[in-house]
């Protein structure tokens, strides 16, 4: 029998994999009783430095094999965290009352837990995403993951640009920008809505002057750039916008979505603006890039972003439908807030 504390009270720290899609909404779907204590989300991916990370990490706790919950004081891992969230879980939405039905008896979950394992296994596998190896990390490069992509234009790069792309693959490293933004949306784009919003693309709404913070960060045991993005539109819960860009060869990247589904451009320093050439959409099926012609039904464009000082940029990203124009402008000026070194 797993322990428990003798009260069930106190604060519950639950440790997941940001890259798989069934962890990170298990994660967001959690709610625990009021009466437990709070409940705190850690991405073991991004929080690497995180002292209950750094815990797991010495008790050699495999995060690749499973999640973790720290609860009065005592560490549940794999199988024993889905009986943890049913026994400490609220009764609040469709996640909190299927776990609480189906991995109450310890004996249960413990058998699927491998299949739930395989899952996240597969869709990683999938999404062409690296395991956390969190036992087992490779130093830290000192080459920006951004380096190669611009290569000698690096050098020549606005302070602000070396800042914005200050970020070893990998590491623990992250940017933070604040900024106001302009989101217009056409009819096309307003049609699409639901579609964009199931693979996680663009923005469901539209304003002027929104707050937005951007977190720039590499998860562990990759050459990924995150792009972590919360827009605060009046009258609506944040919304979140998370994309992950990869390198793919010479100065071409990949800014992938949910599912699989990609934006490819290629990057280019032309003395005065950082561009981003759009040359396609791709689908990442089995860890093949698959062309996929939206352009035909979102439109296409490229981006740019152009130094104003040490510190602040703005930047606009069009698409343009070949037949119907502009159906999605995306633009602001941000000002970096914060480099921290990991």
């Amino acid at each position: 029998m797993m322990p428990m504390p003798e009260e069930a009270k106190g604060d519950v720290w639950y440790v997941y994999d940001g890259e798989c899609p069934l962890c990170r909404t298990a994660a967001h779907a959690l709610r625990i009783r009021e009466a437990v204590g709070r409940l705190h989300l850690i991405n073991a991916r991004e929080d690497v430095h995180h002292p209950v990370v750094q815990e797991i990490k010495a008790r050699g706790l495999n995060i690749d094999k499973g999640t973790v919950i720290k609860f009065g004081g005592n560490y549940y891992h794999g199988g024993d965290t889905m009986v943890v969230m049913a026994l400490l879980g609220s009764r609040v939405g469709w996640f909190n009352r299927m776990n609480a039905l189906l991995f109450r008896s310890e004996s249960f979950a413990r058998f699927c837990y491998p299949a739930i394992r395989s899952g996240r296994n597969f869709l990683l596998w999938l999404k062409g995403v690296e395991q956390i190896c969190n036992l087992d990390h490779p130093p830290v490069s000192n080459t920006r993951i951004f380096q190669p992509i611009f290569g000698e234009a690096w050098e020549r790069l606005p302070e602000v640009m070396r800042k914005h792309y200050d970020i070893r693959p990998g590491s623990a490293d992250a940017v933070t920008a604040e900024g106001m933004m302009t989101i217009e949306r056409s009819w096309l784009a307003r049609l699409l809505s639901p579609m964009l919003r199931l693979c996680g693309a663009l923005v469901p709404y539209s304003g002027r002057d929104v707050p937005v913070t951007v977190r720039f960060t590499s998860p562990l045991g990759t050459h990924a750039f995150i792009f972590d993005r919360t827009f605060r539109f009046p009258g609506h819960p944040p919304y979140r916008f998370r994309s992950r860009m990869e390198p793919i060869q010479g100065n071409e990247v990949v800014e992938f979505m949910r599912f699989g589904f990609g934006w490819r451009a290629r990057y280019v320093w032309d003395g005065q603006k950082v561009w981003l050439h759009h040359t396609d959409y791709v689908w990442r099926i089995f860890g093949i890039l698959v062309p996929m012609p939206l352009k035909w039904i979102i439109g296409s464009g490229d981006a740019w972003e152009e130094p104003i000082d040490g510190d602040s940029f703005r930047m606009w990203m069009p698409v343009v439908h070949p037949w119907f124009g502009q159906t999605f402008g995306y633009g602001g000026t941000f000002r970096i807030t914060e480099v921290r070194r990991g």
